[in-house]
């Protein structure tokens, strides 16, 4: 995609998307790094995400700053991307989120394991981050560079982080992967909770979890979620609204002078 425009539209209903889907709420956010700065990135003010239009979108530099002026509420936890674009030049998208099926794994540091294919687009026993142990008792909230830069380095190579007591933030190399790896690993997350609860997890072999993990690489999986959430959106009265079609103003009807002396 090369069309600012339209990537903009896209960051948007990512976060519409995100938040229908159950992984956001009134809180979390998706970013994407800026298509022709890559030094900046894209992220909304501080509004809900399901709320998020491409006008709510706010240019900033990697320290996370904003590129220019704006007297709009912020997020206060935007370090949280621009530390990890800072820290990844491959990372394209970021989406930070507190989503419910993840809580009991956060509250007992049990490792996110795949349970079904596509959850292994998470990976397998992603880090753990713990801001009690660099920085004491906090908020939980990162909103310093140095929490955020600690964050990113417990992200290393991965592509997702989770973080204990608090949420989980994920990346990917576009904003579609990105928001499939995150609604996908918070589905494995939900099936792992209850499958905890029968009996032991029978776990992928290492080649299995490779091969699943690529099948959005090698298949029509990607576009044909995204289409498929973008129309869940749509029919949830959310996402971008269609554009008016401009008609041509209808000329009046020419009077019949006959006709008009018969009515006389």
């Amino acid at each position: 995609m090369t069309d600012l425009a339209e990537a903009r539209r896209e960051l948007a209903l990512a976060n519409n998307i995100v938040a229908n889907e159950g992984v956001l709420d009134a809180f979390g956010h998706v970013s994407m790094r800026h298509l022709n700065h890559p030094g900046r990135y894209l992220l909304s003010r501080s509004r809900a995400p399901e709320l998020v239009t491409a006008e709510d979108l706010i240019e900033y530099d990697l320290d996370s700053r904003p590129v220019r002026g704006t007297n709009v509420a912020q997020y206060s936890e935007r370090v949280i991307h621009g530390e990890i674009y800072k820290a990844r030049p491959d990372v394209m998208s970021v989406c930070h989120h507190h989503a419910p099926a993840f809580m009991p794994l956060l509250a007992t540091r049990t490792d996110y394991v795949p349970v079904f294919a596509l959850g292994t687009i998470g990976g397998s026993k992603p880090p753990f981050w713990d801001q009690r142990d660099e920085f004491g008792d906090t908020d939980l909230l990162v909103v310093k560079p140095e929490q955020g830069t600690s964050l990113a380095r417990a992200l290393g190579r991965h592509w997702m982080v989770l973080m204990n007591r608090h949420g989980v933030t994920v990346a990917g190399t576009s904003v579609r992967e990105c928001v499939f790896r995150s609604i996908m690993a918070s589905r494995n997350a939900e099936f792992q909770v209850r499958a905890m609860t029968l009996g032991p997890i029978e776990p992928f072999t290492p080649g299995e979890l490779d091969l699943c993990a690529n099948i959005i690489g090698v298949t029509t999986g990607l576009t044909r979620s995204w289409e498929y959430w973008a129309m869940r959106v749509a029919k949830a009265g959310g996402g971008p609204r269609p554009r008016a079609k401009k008609t041509a103003p209808k000329r009046p009807a020419a009077k019949n002078s006959k006709s008009a002396k018969r009515r006389r």
